[in-house]
């Protein structure tokens, strides 16, 4: 936004504060007046629903501690009143937590006190910014819906119906999302559907797998790099934050992060910048962050893995997928969406799958979800012969277990023990050499370097 439409949204724009602190009301009333804004300052929530009924606000600064009505309950009835407000909550660091939850009930977002003016200057005419953006989109959507399809979801059990519920919910907002389900459930397909029901949509959505690079690579790769910051990193390079404003970063695997890299996210979410490696200077983005886990998050603080702010920051609206097993009675319109695009992609005209062919793969456990049953129809329409899918076509799911398949002991396992196990073995089978061992659990050399780091493994020959 150039400097001309920045002075005529502040010179449209009239802020409400709300605060039982005279010297916090006037401090505040001055701030945003010299900045250019039309100001209006409120002791309690009572006076504030009057002023509301007299003119319309822009925007809200509300403190949560008010005696009587406390600023809580007052969001609620400004959002009665005008849906359309945008609302920021003033918090001490002990309210925290309860900003957190105004945040799930709609309210833009919140300052902790004492802030900075600059700060919180800075966030007003953002979220303004943001509000003026929101009603532009709002235009440009229908014309636009037929060259951005959103994406696409199937199922209509109760289970995934919830799904819909929560992706509608918080599509519109700019909330982080967290995204949790075993692998295959379709965490990525359900970011991807927030970002296309977002205001974000028409900006990049970019994807990034963290257990697929080594800290170094995916510090670079998330915030970018200055030349000469690392062997090899000859050219500055923007990271993808930078690639995203404006949009969604979806972060997969959020779970496999490493510590340090937790931190620096962490500083992000709260602050809105970052540095590039090897830089001194902070770059400012917008950027809606969307995460996702196949891990117990909860497990992963409590055993020290996984940083308590960062995850409460990430779980402000979470959506937890189904595994497929729970919902089979999803997989008959799966089936049918999975031939249609198979029919397509191969040039073949296969009908559907027969009823016994339906009953064996509602039968069966999948234990890699939707993502095993893709590519189990994948299969079986390439290979079938007759016009339906027919429970022959699916012969792999009855076959007998192959000899040396591992079976879970009845007392069940260490499942990270046992992958540090596995990739000690590799190692020494290889003779220390990183590439031949990744090979040999079908990693790449990146995969197997972040493992050795996360374990703290040695390598020798």
């Amino acid at each position: 936004m150039n400097s001309v439409e920045n002075v005529a949204l502040k010179a449209k724009a009239r802020i409400l504060i709300v605060d039982d602190e005279l010297v916090v009301r006037d401090s505040l009333g001055k701030w945003f007046v010299t900045e250019g804004y039309q100001v209006e300052t409120v002791s309690s929530a009572r006076e504030a629903l009057e002023a509301i009924t007299r003119q319309d606000f822009a925007l809200a600064l509300i403190d949560i501690k008010m005696p009587g009505m406390d600023g809580m309950e007052l969001q609620q009835r400004l959002h009665e009143a005008d849906p359309n407000l945008l609302i920021i909550l003033m918090t001490g660091y002990a309210s925290v937590e309860t900003a957190v939850q105004a945040l799930k009930r709609g309210a833009y977002d919140y300052i902790t006190k004492p802030f900075d003016p600059d700060e919180l200057v800075h966030l007003v005419s953002k979220a303004l910014e943001h509000r003026q953006a929101k009603h532009e989109v709002a235009r440009l959507q229908e014309s636009l819906q037929e060259i951005f399809p959103r994406a696409e979801m199937v199922g209509q059990s109760p289970a995934m119906k919830r799904v819909y519920e929560l992706v509608e919910m918080v599509a519109p907002t700019d909330a982080t999302v967290l995204i949790t389900g075993e692998s295959g459930t379709g965490k990525e397909l359900v970011a991807r559907a927030i970002h296309a029901a977002s205001p974000r949509r028409y900006m990049p959505l970019v994807v990034i797998h963290c257990g697929a690079l080594t800290e170094t690579l995916l510090e670079s790769e998330l915030f970018g790099h200055e030349r000469g910051a690392f062997t090899d990193a000859r050219f500055q390079k923007r990271g993808l934050f930078e690639m995203a404003d404006g949009g969604t970063v979806f972060l997969d695997e959020i779970g496999e992060m490493v510590p340090a890299l937790q931190a620096k996210l962490l500083r992000f979410l709260e602050e809105k910048t970052f540095k590039r490696v090897g830089g001194t200077s902070d770059i400012r983005v917008d950027v809606r962050v969307v995460a996702a886990t196949n891990r117990n998050l909860e497990e992963e603080v409590a055993k020290g893995r996984f940083r308590s702010d960062l995850y409460y920051r990430l779980n402000v609206l979470p959506i937890s997928l189904p595994p497929l097993r729970s919902h089979p009675e999803d997989i008959p319109a799966l089936v049918d969406f999975f031939i249609d695009g198979f029919n397509r992609e191969f040039k073949k005209n296969i009908l559907g799958a027969t009823p016994a062919a339906l009953k064996l793969l509602q039968g069966y456990g999948w234990p890699g979800n939707v993502r095993e049953l893709r590519n189990v129809i994948e299969r079986a329409v390439l290979l079938a012969e007759g016009p339906r899918l027919e429970p022959r076509d699916f012969a792999a799911l009855t076959a007998a277990p192959a000899p040396g398949t591992l079976e879970l002991p009845p007392q069940g396992i260490d499942l990270e023990e046992l992958e540090r196990s596995f990739v000690i073995q590799a190692l020494r089978r290889a003779g220390g050499n990183q590439t031949k061992a990744a090979a040999l659990l079908g990693l790449n050399r990146d995969q197997i370097r972040y493992r050795i780091e996360k374990f703290g493994i040695s390598v020798t020959p």
